[in-house]
């Protein structure tokens, strides 16, 4: 049985992401080729730029680090065949983030995208 690690939740203006990603670096810094790609198939929306930011922030916050020991571009939010977002971790956290299993789930409305993720250490981890 693999045993809970953390929660995180993260609710962001859709506003505040919309106005950021006319920033290239901004694009860059947060987000993922891959991201950007899956993104601009699903229309290219704000809302959807925000709940992926939303869905870092998430993950962080269930880690219990924040974004300050985290690079967003690390983070990545894929989604599976039947549109389920997904997290995959990269470069300087991806052997360090096989221990854990995450569920994440996002949503949004007019006005905010939320987030929410909750970490599980895996199963032949616990105890480690």
């Amino acid at each position: 049985m693999n045993s809970f690690l953390g929660l995180g939740t993260d609710i962001i203006e859709i506003s505040r992401i919309e106005k950021a990603i006319k920033n290239r670096r901004f694009l860059e810094k947060v987000y993922t080729s891959e991201e950007l790609r899956l993104i601009k198939l699903k229309g290219d929306k704000a809302e959807t730029y925000a709940g992926r930011f939303a869905a870092k922030e998430a993950v962080s916050k269930a880690f219990g680090t924040g974004m300050r020991k985290v690079i967003f571009s690390n983070i990545e939010i894929i989604n599976n065949e039947l549109g389920k977002p997904i997290v995959k971790f990269k470069n300087n956290i991806e052997d360090y983030a096989k221990k854990y299993f995450v569920e994440i789930s996002i949503s949004h409305c007019k006005e905010y995208a939320i987030s929410t993720a909750i970490i599980f250490r895996r199963e032949d981890e616990v105890g480690n």
